[in-house]
C-alpha cells in the first residue's frame, strides 16, 4: 500500500496548486488533440501536414525529422520507469503524469507550428465513394483512440486522477490488472487507432508519407520498450498475455477470460503497477 501523497518528495507545490496544474495540462492536451484532427486530416487549421513547399527539400526534411525525433525522445523517454524515479525527485509525484502530458502537448504544438510541407503527391483517391470511405476510416481512428483511453482509464492516463487524489489528501490507487474488451483481441488497440489516423489519407503527399512512416516506426519501437517494462512489472502474467494475444492485428475471437491482461499498454502505469505489487 502506498503512502498518501503528502509524504512524497518534492511537495513544494500546494495540493490546490498541483490540482490546477493538472487541470491546465489536461486543457492544453484537449486543445492539441482537437487541433491534431485538422492538422493531420488537412482541414480547418492554419497549419497542416500537407501544402506547398516553402523550403528546399533537404532543409524541410531535416526540420520535419528533427521535430518528430524530439517528440519521440521526450514521449518515450519520460515514460520509462527509471526516468520517472529520477524525475519525481524534482517534481511532486502527483504532478508527474500531468507534467508528462503537458510537455508532450507543447512539443506537438511546436510540430504544428514549425512543420514544413514538402509537396508531391504519392496517391490521390479520386472516387467520391472511396474518398468518403477513407475519411470515415480517419474519423474511426480518432474515435477508436479516444475510446481506448477510457478502457485504459482516461483520467489516470492524463494525470487527473493523480492530482484529484492529491487534492483530497488520499493515497493514489493505480489501475488494476484486468481484461477490458478490446484488450482481449489485441494488445495495443490504442496504437491501432494511431496507425489508422496516420495512414487513412485520401491524398498522401510526401510530407504526409514521411510523417506516417516515422510515426509508425516510432510506434513499433515504443511497443518493444513498453512491453519490456510490462514484463518487468507483471512477470509471467504479461508473458502469458503476449503469448495468447496478438500485438497489432486483432484476433477474431476473445482470449480465454482467465487470461491476465494489463490495460496500461501506453507505459503510463508501469511504475504504478510496480508500486501496487510492493
Amino acid at each position: 500500500m502506498r503512502a498518501p501523497y503528502q509524504h512524497e518528495r518534492g511537495g513544494v507545490m500546494s495540493r490546490v496548486g498541483i490540482f490546477f496544474y493538472g487541470i491546465l495540462s489536461y486543457v492544453v492536451f484537449l486543445a492539441v488533440f482537437v487541433y491534431a484532427i485538422g492538422f493531420i486530416g488537412g482541414f480547418l487549421t492554419p497549419t497542416m501536414l500537407d501544402g506547398a513547399p516553402n523550403r528546399p527539400l533537404a532543409e524541410a526534411l531535416a526540420i520535419d525529422l528533427g521535430l518528430l525525433a524530439l517528440f519521440a525522445i521526450q514521449h518515450s523517454g519520460m515514460a520509462r520507469p527509471a526516468f520517472k524515479r529520477w524525475w519525481t525527485r524534482i517534481v511532486p509525484e502527483a504532478a508527474e503524469r500531468s507534467t508528462y502530458v503537458l510537455l508532450s502537448s507543447l512539443l506537438l504544438v511546436a510540430l504544428f507550428a514549425y512543420w514544413e510541407p514538402i509537396g508531391g503527391v504519392i496517391w490521390s483517391v479520386q472516387s467520391e465513394t472511396a474518398r468518403a470511405t477513407v475519411i470515415g476510416l480517419y474519423a474511426f481512428g480518432w474515435l477508436l483512440l479516444l475510446y481506448t483511453t477510457f478502457l485504459i482509464d482516461h483520467f489516470d492516463l492524463f494525470g487527473l486522477t493523480q492530482v484529484w487524489r492529491r487534492l483530497t489528501n488520499k493515497s493514489y490507487r493505480p489501475p488494476q490488472f484486468h481484461t477490458p474488451f478490446l484488450y482481449r483481441l489485441v494488445r495495443h488497440p490504442l496504437y491501432i487507432g494511431w496507425l489508422v489516423i496516420f495512414w487513412a489519407a485520401p491524398v498522401m503527399t510526401v510530407a504526409h508519407l514521411v510523417f506516417a512512416l516515422m510515426t509508425t516506426a516510432y510506434i513499433l519501437i515504443a511497443i518493444q520498450l513498453e512491453e519490456r517494462d510490462l514484463v518487468d512489472a507483471f512477470g509471467d502474467r504479461y508473458v502469458e498475455y503476449k503469448r495468447r494475444t496478438p500485438m497489432i492485428i486483432p484476433r477474431l475471437w476473445p482470449a480465454r477470460r482467465d487470461t491476465a491482461v494489463i490495460a496500461a499498454t501506453t507505459g503510463a502505469n508501469v511504475s504504478a503497477a510496480k508500486q501496487a505489487r510492493s
